[in-house]
């Protein structure tokens, strides 16, 4: 039999007809130190080598010729007469698993075998084993204790406290505690004393009733079986007297004598490094050492669960697979263990981007994944996508080192692309895999997955179909204003979509359907309809004569007949012909040219206006420019967006301009949002402006009570009687602000600071500068390079840098450039700045005479001295 503390030497006996099991499970026990280890594949033997050897353990396959595991477990029987089988099942069928335990196994486990579950489960039935001749040990000793005098108790008790596990006598009828032993109030840091009595509870061995009724199972047991103890451990938590659980596991026993009370006699061992011990394989097994994040194995039962919960919720599961870009060349330029700290970082930012429900996992290598639970709108899916790059816009710190990253991300919907956890992940791989294809840093849906898109369609066009009859499209007008007059002079009709259950549509989400659909035609028609209409009833309620322009799609002059359109219209409403104004892309102009021409020209000769919108994206050539019958052109928003700090786009819409006016057309900008950008196009003699800054689209009403109202953009700021020398000053330090103002003031100039090159450049948008002033080392942008920009889009003007920083290369390259006209240097002199900024302005006026520019060929830029010398 097994030694008490020596286990190693354990009589082990493997019956498996296979040899490859066999084989296997021998070498897993010789190698962890068992000594005692023997063999059969013929299970007829197991019965006589048992009587003869007293085995300890008897590993036991079910499945085997000539003689299963449950007729050799029927011949052991006999062999043990407290029913006590040595038996550890081993089977590849779980569903044998009940009858094996009724039939006398003590535990179970599976093929194929898992080593660290199985050795686990051996040491504990070799452990069980030893419990099991120790208890035997303590009934007899029990039993003795109960019949003999008080000296054969005390030695019984010192067996009891000898043990470390803790032991627990109770009385069956009160169920209270009538002793404990040593075990028992070290386990649970109790004295003895406060043990005893109605405490069961309280220590988490069981309610009274509870307890009475093990008692009950256990005598019913005896009874029928033998022995009155339970038929397996039970896994418990006991509770300390500081409130710490303690898991333990838990075996009862039934001790009964002829005319004595029945005593139940509990044993507990502590399992809390065995728990532990499993806690960390669990996590080993289950999540990614490096990140923290689930592995693939949890990752994907999380999957399953979570598509399990929504079926019955009826919820949509988006999967995102995420692939880092050119993380390899990172990994192999930096070496593994700053690759290794990368995917760290990376992992606490993913996890920052998802919501408490949804699970961030690592799959392996540089691929991560998502799985996120969503309402109907595949939007959520594109959201998290984006805050997974925008997760990646800011560097990695990598030991000193910084490291810039994007991500490709594929995306799978379920139930749209698939309905199982495999096919979900390997269709969102795919759907990564284009992403990278298509140029990386972006995300892609599984092909699949477009039936939702498509479905999505089908619904809005279905719904466009349906808005003409319930009116639900609506009208809203957005006002043009003449920069000359400050007036309004006009307005356009943008379309609206006042959807149920969704509120108002704007065109970019429901226009390309018009249009794919064919639509657009019937809803173009219903426009002009509807403006001509509007004029009407303007011109009917005292708001007076507003031109209306409405915007034209291509189609409607390829499949329609727009001319007849508008005619028909007009003359339905009584709208006035010249209040009508048709706005067309370059693309519409050009699609059926000779066509377009004959309509439009047809139309202004009963006098409907005719303008070119988003004018400069298209690819329309001024050969046809000028056969089109054209009165406006409209500059395109993203021209204007940065046209008060890109030279380019300043240029452009120059350009534009002076093209423009030289064939004699008007001029519209439109997406006008800045005061700046006003002044900047009124000084270039654009003609109209349209935007949010003078007002957003308004329904009728409003517009006609504006229109009624006179509203108007404010005047010019040089048109307020400021002083004609205006002096720039640019310092991100306000003290120096303040000072140059002061030091300035004096001689009458009109003095404007700013704190940066932003502020700076509304400034000279709104304002006629003279002479600019800037400090070389600001952040964002350098003196010199404000300046090379304020030459391109202001030439007349006289730049200089006023400077402590002594790095004069890049400051004399933009002298020689002529972007700057002189450098000064930090501390000044103030009587020699004020001349000299004196002499700057006489310089400008001597330039603006013989028509040249500042640092243009020709000039002698030696002629002012500078405050100090240049070293």
């Amino acid at each position: 039999m097994i030694g008490q503390n020596d286990i190693s030497h354990a009589r082990i006996l493997i019956v498996d007809d296979q040899p490859v099991n066999v084989e296997l499970l021998e070498y897993l026990l010789n190698s962890t130190g068992y000594k005692a280890v023997s063999s059969t594949t013929d299970p007829r033997v197991v019965a006589g080598w048992h009587a003869e050897h007293r085995y300890d353990l008897i590993i036991l396959d079910l499945q085997m010729p000539g003689m299963s595991g449950f007729e050799v477990m029927e011949a052991l029987k006999p062999l043990e007469p407290d029913g006590w089988l040595p038996v550890l099942v081993v089977t590849a069928q779980p569903d044998h698993k009940m009858r094996a335990f009724e039939t006398g196994a003590r535990d179970f486990i599976s093929k194929p075998f898992d080593p660290v579950e199985t050795l686990m489960r051996i040491r504990n039935m070799l452990e069980m084993r030893l419990l099991h001749a120790r208890e035997r040990s303590y009934n007899a000793r029990l039993e003795q204790t109960v019949r003999e005098r008080t000296a054969e108790l005390q030695r019984f008790r010192s067996a009891m406290d000898a043990t470390a596990d803790a032991i627990f006598l109770l009385d069956t009828a009160s169920a209270e505690l009538v002793d404990v032993n040593d075990g028992a109030c070290r386990m649970l840091a109790y004295p003895r004393a406060e043990m005893l009595g109605p405490n069961a509870s309280r220590i988490g061995l069981g309610a009274p009733d509870a307890l009475r009724k093990q008692a009950e199972r256990l005598a019913d047991y005896a009874a029928a079986v033998g022995p009155a103890r339970s038929p397996e451990l039970a896994e418990v938590e006991l509770m300390r007297r500081d409130l710490i659980a303690v898991p333990v596991e838990l075996y009862w026993q039934l001790l009964q004598r002829p005319g004595q009370p029945s005593v139940l006699l509990g044993v507990a061992r502590d399992i809390s490094e065995r728990r532990q011990a499993e806690e960390l394989l669990q996590r080993m097994a289950h999540y990614d050492s490096l990140t923290g994040l689930p592995n693939r194995t949890l990752f994907f039962k999380t999957l399953g669960d979570t598509i399990a919960l929504a079926q019955d919720k009826a919820w949509r599961i988006a999967v995102l697979f995420i692939g880092l870009d050119r993380f390899k060349g990172i990994n192999d330029s930096l070496g593994t263990g700053r690759g290794d700290d990368l995917l760290r970082q990376f992992s606490n930012r993913l996890v920052q981007c998802v919501r408490i429900r949804d699970t961030a996992g690592r799959l392996g290598g540089d691929e991560f994944a998502l799985i996120l639970t969503m309402g109907r709108d595949q939007q959520d899916a594109v959201n998290a996508a984006n805050e997974v790059r925008e997760a990646l816009r800011q560097p990695f710190e990598l030991d000193g080192q910084q490291a810039a990253l994007s991500a490709s991300i594929g995306i799978a919907m379920y139930p749209d692309d698939a309905t199982d956890p495999e096919t979900l992940v390997k269709y969102a791989d795919a759907a990564m895999s284009r992403a990278k294809q298509a140029g990386r840093d972006g995300y892609r849906f599984f092909t699949a997955g477009m039936n939702v898109q498509v479905l999505a369609r089908l619904d809005m066009e279905l719904a466009l179909r349906r808005a003409f009859d319930n009116r639900e499209l609506l009208l809203h007008y957005q006002p043009k204003v003449n920069l000359h007059t400050g007036a309004i002079a006009g307005v356009e009709s943008l379309l609206r979509w006042q959807r149920p259950g969704f509120g108002l549509v704007y065109p970019a989400e429901f226009v390309p359907v018009l249009e794919d659909t064919g639509l657009v035609v019937r809803v173009g028609n219903w426009i002009i309809d509807t403006a001509c209409r509007q004029i009407a009833a303007w011109l009917a309620d005292g708001t007076g004569p507003v031109r209306v322009a409405v915007n034209v799609a291509s189609r409607q002059f390829v499949e329609g007949d727009l001319e007849q359109v508008v005619r028909e219209a007009l003359a339905r409403h009584q709208a006035p012909a010249e209040l009508l104004e048709l706005e067309l892309t370059e693309t519409a102009l050009m699609s059926n040219a000779e066509r377009t021409i004959t309509v439009l020209k047809n139309l202004k000769a009963i006098g409907v206006k005719a303008a070119i919108d988003d004018f400069g994206t298209g690819y329309s050539s001024l050969a046809y420019l000028q056969r089109f019958p054209i009165d406006k052109l409209k500059i395109d928003i993203a021209f204007v967006r940065e046209i008060t700090t890109n030279p380019n786009d300043a240029a452009i819409a120059l350009a534009i301009i002076n093209m423009a006016h030289s064939l004699k057309l008007q001029v519209i900008a439109e997406g006008v949002e800045t005061r700046a950008q006003l002044e900047y196009l009124r000084r270039s003699r654009c003609d109209e402006i349209q935007g949010y800054f003078f007002s957003p689209p308004l329904p009728p009403e409003e517009l006609g009570r504006m229109v009624q109202a006179g509203h108007s953009v404010p005047p010019a700021p040089d048109t307020r009687g400021e002083p004609a020398r205006t002096l720039l000053i640019v310092d991100d330090d306000v003290n120096v602000l303040a000072s140059l103002h002061r030091l300035f003031r004096r001689d009458g100039y009109q003095i404007l600071t700013a704190a940066t090159p932003t502020e700076a450049f509304e400034l000279l948008a709104m304002h006629a500068v003279q002479v600019v002033m800037c400090d070389q080392r600001m952040p964002v942008m350098s003196g010199t390079e404000f300046l090379s920009k304020v030459k391109e889009m202001y030439p007349e003007t006289i730049r200089i840098i006023l400077s402590g920083y002594t790095g004069l290369e890049a400051v004399l390259d933009s002298i020689n450039r002529g972007a700057i006209y002189r450098f000064y240097t930090k501390p000044w002199d103030d009587t020699q700045l004020r001349d000299n900024i004196r002499l700057a302005f006489h310089h400008y006026w001597l330039m603006q005479g013989s028509g040249r520019r500042a640092g243009e060929p020709g000039e002698d830029v030696t002629a002012l001295p500078a405050l100090q010398d240049v070293k």
